[in-house]
């Protein structure tokens, strides 16, 4: 196995922003490891995307919420190449209920979204983090949301986890340097199948349009925007921790 080529760990790559990561990092030279929860066929077509550009790969089904899968996908990635230069916290999960309805979030449905958007990255980071210390160098890229800095989007609880998250970045960022990076990436809408998903159709693309017409930018995010923002902050951010980019087509100056 090529131990040269650095490694890189994307949570949540079957789809979306993941997927456009992962694909990206294995184009630029980086070995890579596809992680999915549940979507198997779809990490596997993005497995051998990857494999096509030239990347050595490891498929790996994890629960981001819960320890040991964290910790076991850290330890696969060692076994394998015997290093870990970036992870990608990207995995998320929501339940789309409107800001007014507060009978329509459960304890039980904050407790399984900061599972995943909170606590999954910080035990993503608590993995990786010795052998990024040991190798001397790492970089963590957290994908948060506008929706942490404007607390607009799918949910209150969904609001709360991503600024929760942004602030994780921010107290792990102080501690573990100088050998590891760390910053956050906060989309806007993202054109794609989860807000399709949960939007519905019509609603979807009635806030697309609307926000491609009002936005400074005149525009919204695609996967593929986010992802070359991810390379950035890994390749040629070296002076930059503890940061949150709002990547948002000026949404958060409305």
């Amino acid at each position: 196995m090529n131990k040269s080529k650095p490694v890189a760990i994307v949570t949540g790559s079957s789809r979306g922003v993941g997927a456009a990561t992962v694909k990206l990092l294995a184009k630029n030279g980086y070995n890579v490891v596809v992680n999915y929860s549940k979507s198997e066929k779809e990490a596997r077509e993005v497995q051998a995307a990857c494999e096509s550009l030239g990347a050595q790969t490891l498929l790996c089904r994890a629960d981001v919420a819960e320890d040991g899968d964290c910790r076991r996908m850290a330890r696969e990635a060692m076994d394998k190449w015997g290093r870990i230069d970036v992870l990608v916290n990207n995995a998320a999960t929501t339940k789309f209920n409107t800001h007014d309805n507060l009978e329509g979030l459960s304890k039980e449905d904050f407790l399984h979204i900061y599972s995943i958007n909170l606590v999954g990255p910080y035990q993503m980071i608590r993995a990786v983090a010795p052998q990024m210390k040991a190798a001397g160098s790492g970089v963590v890229v957290n994908i948060a949301s506008i929706a942490g800095v404007r607390a607009i989007g799918s949910s209150v609880a969904y609001c709360a986890s991503k600024a929760a998250l942004i602030n994780m970045t921010m107290a792990l960022a102080r501690v573990l340097g100088p050998e590891i990076r760390i910053n956050a990436i906060c989309p806007g809408f993202i054109q794609g199948e989860w807000l399709k998903a949960g939007m519905g159709q019509e609603r979807y693309e009635k806030t697309k349009g609307h926000l491609e017409n009002t936005l400074p930018l005149r525009m919204t995010a695609t996967p593929e925007i986010i992802a070359d923002t991810v390379r950035y902050f890994i390749e040629d951010a070296v002076l930059v921790t503890g940061e949150t980019l709002l990547l948002d087509g000026g949404h958060h100056l409305l």
